[in-house]
């Protein structure tokens, strides 16, 4: 551990890394040529770093990329003023400066598109509600406190209730399409919404039209400033015309369908058989520059490996870094590589749930395990962005509570004391743990996340905080060399138990080991 501490605090090159995914490559959206080229890059560099076997596993076909290149939005009248906007991914552009009327319009049912048919032709239509604007002098810079961290540490009963619906949620996806070709044939100029949080001129943006190319992208669509929306929306509400001009400019890719992962390993010696993996996702969103959603991940998991590579350790088992992508579409690059690998559902058969992204289906059906499945001991995974780690949620894997425990003693005083037998969620390790390989997310500080980086334009480099990214890297790599070198691999949770339904298939008895 000393070996390690020392690399990690004294020859760090985490903030490297971070600033050349970051202030180089820009933002990584899914199927975009800058996620391409962070792909190139990673492998690239883990195999100037001494990794071995460096190369992009394809998965796919993912769809569309897009990318903006140039956006500016201005009032023009009653006067001039320029404004913070950005375009939603997988949106056109207006080809060209647009410049039209602006009014305010509800369409959130069907009911509302037939109350506005034929009325909103050439118009910049205002689309979400005004919401109210609190003070607030600076960002929550928000660290747990022992109060806290004895909070998440005890367990919470499952509920009865889903964690969303699924149902309501597939609905709003329905209906996003239905909107966007409703706009499209409407003939409206474009639409704008208010950032759904932040303030300051924080703008949280996603997507607004779809990556698949039979998707309808509807119209120029942007995300704008909560203070600038809410000017053109009280003038408008005292009968005032409004004015914009709007010049967006993006582009869509259809030469290659596919996306990648990058993947590398450190050779293992008398296990090397076995397999020890560490990750995070690489994709980001495009209004900022995907600092700590998640470059953060991907320059600790990196600067993890660089730390066991330059010190020279030989790890009895092998050690693989993944560097997923399509993980905002639904953690798509690794669920890709856990069914390549490790094991697979089957399709389902019902029209209406084979409609559902991914992420909504069901997980019905027979878990068909592969060899390799059998050899991978863990997975550690980081996606919470740049707060350092506190701990560790065991999902729900009680035998590993012990081992963890003494490997998270050295390093007490960096602040790491909780472990939690609590499943997290939303990111990558699902994956894996969907597979019955053990799969972990560890406990991070919130630092700015909510409210301010995640899924926004100040999501960059500024945001990063180096002593906590430097101390991620130094517990990532320890714990990932630990599990590498023990005698055993780490204990698995018992495979989810097959249904009635799944217990009457005639090819139930092989499907699970």
């Amino acid at each position: 551990m000393t070996q390690i501490r020392q690399e990690g605090f004294h020859n760090s090159k985490v903030m490297e890394t971070e600033s050349q995914l970051t202030d180089w490559i820009g933002p990584r959206l899914t199927g975009s040529p800058n996620l391409k080229k962070a792909n190139e890059w990673t492998r690239d560099q883990l195999t100037q770093w001494g990794l071995a076997n460096a190369h992009l596993e394809s998965w796919g076909p993912f769809g569309r990329g897009w990318s903006n290149d140039y956006t500016e939005v201005r009032m023009v009248t009653p006067t001039a003023s320029p404004l913070i906007a950005y375009p939603k991914a997988w949106t056109p552009g207006t080809n060209g400066v647009l410049r039209a009327s602006v009014v305010k319009a509800k369409l959130a049912t069907k009911e509302d598109l037939d109350k506005y048919k034929g009325q909103l032709a050439g118009k910049i239509v205002l689309l979400g509600e005004m919401r109210e604007v609190k003070p607030e002098s600076e960002a929550a810079m928000k660290r747990y406190d022992e109060k806290k961290l004895d909070e998440i540490g005890q367990y919470q009963i499952p509920s009865e209730k889903p964690r969303f619906n699924r149902e309501e949620v597939a609905k709003r996806i329905e209906f996003q399409k239905t909107l966007n070709q409703y706009l499209v044939d409407e003939h409206v100029a474009a639409v704008i919404d208010p950032s759904r949080a932040g303030d300051g001129g924080t703008v949280f943006v996603q997507s607004g039209g779809g990556y698949k190319p039979d998707d309808p992208t509807g119209v120029p669509s942007l995300v704008m400033a909560i203070e600038h929306y809410g000017r053109i929306s009280r003038l408008l509400d005292r009968n005032v015309p409004v004015e914009l001009e709007i010049d967006v400019r993006n582009q869509f890719y259809d030469t290659d369908p596919n996306a990648y992962d990058t993947i590398a390993e450190i050779p293992g010696t008398d296990k090397k058989e076995e397999v020890v993996m560490l990750g995070a996702h690489m994709d980001s969103w495009h209004s900022g520059t995907g600092a700590t959603d998640n470059a953060a991940g991907v320059a600790v998991t990196m600067e993890a490996v660089r730390i066991l590579k330059a010190i020279g350790l030989k790890p009895r088992r092998t050690i693989r870094i993944g560097l997923w992508t399509g993980e905002e579409q639904g953690l798509l690059g690794s669920k890709a590589y856990a069914a390549q690998h490790f094991g697979t559902r089957p399709e389902p058969t019902d029209p209406k749930e084979k409609a559902l992204p991914d992420y909504l289906r069901k997980e019905e059906g027979l878990l068909t395990l592969k060899p390799e499945q059998s050899k991978i001991s863990a997975y550690f995974n980081i996606d919470n962005g740049t707060g350092k780690i506190r701990g560790v949620y065991l999902q729900e894997n009680e035998a590993v509570r012990p081992i963890f425990n003494t490997w998270m003693q050295p390093f007490t005083d960096l602040g790491m004391t909780t472990l939690t037998m609590r499943n997290t969620g939303g990111t990558d390790h699902l994956s894996f743990d969907a597979v019955g390989i053990p799969g972990f997310q560890f406990i991070q500080d919130p630092v700015e996340y909510e409210s301010r980086t995640h899924h926004s334009n100040m999501d960059v480099y500024e945001r990063i905080q180096r002593e906590d990214m430097m101390q991620a890297a130094v517990i990532m790599a320890a714990f990932v060399y630990d599990a590498a070198m023990r005698d055993n691999m780490l204990p698995r949770k018992p495979l989810p138990k097959p249904s009635e339904a799944d217990k009457a298939k005639p090819d139930s008895a092989p499907a699970r080991k």
